[in-house]
This record gives structure tokens, C-alpha cells and sequence, in this order.
């Protein structure tokens, strides 16, 4: 049979090595000396007992499992290779070089207060169970312990494509009720919007923001990152890289005027220069929008609207009286690959009928006739 039970003691009396009698071990001489110590080896396994009898279910498991094809040395290899913690750290490296850094950090941080709780646990064996015990532990919101679920989804789908584990493990709902933004209509928008202009010392603030109020697809900080390089004037666009992708982008149609108005820059020395940048050549910071929206809501006694809700939210909410839930949807415009080109025509022209109601020139529905 495969494996034994050895002893790395001799006998004491006549130096000979220790044989398995079956219930323990002994020196084949003086079976009066017996070992105390004890070690399986089972091919590349090699692990060590306290006990014989200990010894002894270890080598008949380790047999049993070998019989019914489910023996896995890395199971008992002592740098525990299927470890939550080694494998998740491994996951993690593959992760950095697939995500932008935003996601990365979030991701990250999941898996730090999964490590915390699961350890040294052996992949293979986290079930249900041990993932609704680890999500009870998270004093957190209902959202934040889905995003952290669906982090650990991830992580195990990858386990199992790599054929680390044979099977998925069930993951536990939560269930959570999103927040509201709070909006303003489009007359208090468009006030908040002259209100920057005047307190901004430079017109690329008010550019940025009144954009976002238009173009409600981009994100404030996707606007922000704008390259030159990424307005194409000749066919109207800004192809915006997708905030969690590397590949992807977001193809949005310009209205006319603002074409125009990007014409009146010149970009065409320097297509890698961020467009929102100030005099200097320094980049607009992170909170650059943001920090002006709030300073016009302060000025004109407006509380409790974020630049979010303000401008995307608010934005997408006046649009109801003028355009369909699915017309607004597809304005909303998805990530953008090679799929692009099959509704490049179509698609694009709803989507810029939409935007320039955000202008306030609104074509009315044929079906209501309501402005």
C-alpha cells in the first residue's frame, strides 16, 4: 500500500530503526522500546503526529481519498498553497494588471476583511456557510457587503477556472434599498451653472460642469481626464475611456454647438494633454467640479445636492417630460467596443437629440405634443 508510519527515533539499546506493528511502532528486537514521535509519509507528503493512533486516520484518509480520486497534495504541502489568504493575494496580483486603480483599491480592501475572517481556511472547504457566517461579521451597509460578495464571487469564479476548486460554493443574498440623490430642476441647474461661470476665474470650470450636465453619460471624473487626443471634431465625438475597463470607452455624440465651442481651442499640438487643465499646464484636481458646484449652491442658498445628483440625476429626470424611458436609456450610452459600428448611426442621433434637450431645446414627442 501507498504511504506508511516512520519515526525518526532509533532504538536505545541497539540503535535499529522503528517498524509498524499495526498499533504502534517499535524496535523488531526490544519491542519494549517504542517510539513516541511519529511522521506519515505519503509520496510528497510528509507530516508529523503526535500520536501513532493521530498517524495512523491521517494515513487512512490520505489512502481513502487516493482511492476515490480526490487526493490533492497541495491540501497538506506545509506553505498551505490553497489557503485563502495565498490564493486571494494571488488573485489580487492578476487583478492589478486587469482593473484601473479605483477598482484595484476597492477590490482590494474586500479582500482584506475576507482575509481577516476566512485565513489560512483552505479554499476548497468555504461553503455557504462560512460565507454567510463572514458576512454577519460586517458591521457595514447592505450595499458595501454586496459589493464585497460579488468581489469573493469573482474571486472563486477564477479558482474554479483555473480549476483550483471543483465547484462553486453558494454565496448568500443581501438584500439592500439604494439611496436617492437629491436633484434640482433644470431652471435651478442652469442658475448653479451661471452662478460658476461668474466665480470661476477660468472658463474650463464652467465648460466641465455645464458638459456633465449635458453629456449625463460621463462621469465627473471621466470628464475631468479628458484628453485632447479623445474630441474628434470631424465626426463629432469624445471617446471617453470607461472609468473600469482598460479596453473599453464611451463613444458620445457632440450637438453642434458644442463642436463649435471645441473649436475654438487648439488641439492639435498635444492629443495626450488632459483638455481641463489650468493655465500652468497642471491638471484640474480630483475634486476640481465638485468644489465649484458646492461653492454656487452655497452662494445661492441651495443645500444638500452633490455634483452627481446635480448634474446626472437632475439631468436625467427633467428629460422624462420630453423623451422616452428608452431614449434617455440609450443616451445614457454603454461601454463601447467593436459593437460600436452596428448602431454608430442610429444610436448616435437619439443620443444627441437627447443631449441638446439639455440645452433646453426640446423637440416634442410626436405622440403628446407636451414641451
Amino acid at each position: 500500500m501507498i504511504g506508511g508510519i516512520y519515526s525518526d527515533e532509533k532504538c536505545p539499546v541497539c540503535g535499529g530503526k522503528y517498524r509498524d506493528f499495526g498499533t504502534y511502532l517499535a524496535c523488531p528486537q526490544h519491542k519494549q522500546c517504542r517510539a513516541s514521535r511519529f511522521r506519515v509519509k505519503f509520496g510528497a507528503v510528509n507530516k508529523r503526529f503526535k500520536s501513532y493512533s493521530e498517524a495512523q486516520r491521517f494515513l487512512t484518509g490520505v489512502r481513502f481519498k487516493t482511492d476515490e480520486c480526490t487526493f490533492d497534495r497541495r491540501d497538506y504541502m506545509k506553505d498551505n498553497p490553497l489557503s485563502f489568504t495565498n490564493t486571494s493575494k494571488k488573485w489580487l496580483e492578476f487583478k492589478k494588471g486587469d482593473v484601473k486603480p479605483g477598482s484595484y483599491r476597492s477590490i482590494s480592501n474586500h479582500i482584506d476583511k475576507a482575509q481577516a475572517f476566512f485565513g489560512d481556511m483552505n479554499v476548497k472547504n468555504i461553503r455557504y456557510g462560512n460565507l454567510e457566517d463572514f458576512s454577519k461579521t460586517l458591521s457595514l451597509g447592505g450595499k458595501t457587503k454586496h459589493n464585497i460578495l460579488s468581489t469573493l464571487h469573482n474571486f472563486f469564479t477564477w479558482l474554479k477556472r483555473r480549476q483550483e476548486i471543483s465547484e462553486m460554493p453558494d454565496f448568500p443574498t443581501v438584500s439592500y434599498d439604494l439611496g436617492y440623490r437629491r436633484t434640482v430642476d433644470k431652471v435651478t441647474q442652469i442658475a448653479i451653472l451661471e452662478e460658476i461661470k461668474r466665480i470661476a476665474p477660468e472658463e474650463k470650470t464652467h465648460i466641465g460642469i455645464m458638459l456633465l450636465t449635458t453629456y449625463f453619460s460621463i462621469r465627473p471624473n471621466e470628464m475631468r481626464l479628458l484628453k485632447e487626443g479623445n474630441i474628434d471634431l470631424g465626426n463629432g465625438y469624445l471617446y471617453i475611456p470607461s472609468s473600469d475597463s482598460k479596453t473599453e470607452y464611451k463613444a458620445i455624440p457632440l450637438i453642434p454647438e458644442d463642436v463649435e465651442m471645441f473649436k475654438s481651442f487648439d488641439l492639435s499640438l498635444f492629443p495626450e494633454m488632459p483638455f481641463f487643465r489650468h493655465a500652468n499646464g497642471r491638471p484640474f484636481g480630483r475634486n476640481h467640479f465638485y468644489r465649484y458646484w458646492k461653492k454656487a449652491c452655497k452662494n445661492l442658498g441651495i443645500e444638500g445636492v452633490d455634483l452627481y445628483g446635480g448634474t446626472k440625476h437632475s439631468s436625467a429626470r427633467a428629460l422624462r417630460r420630453f423623451h422616452s424611458p428608452e431614449e434617455i436609456q440609450r443616451a445614457m450610452m454603454t461601454k463601447t467596443n467593436k459593437a460600436f459600428e452596428r448602431y454608430f448611426r442610429i444610436e448616435s442621433e437619439d443620443a444627441r437629440m437627447v443631449y441638446q434637450s439639455n440645452r433646453g431645446q426640446v423637440i416634442p414627442l410626436k405622440k403628446t405634443g407636451e414641451y
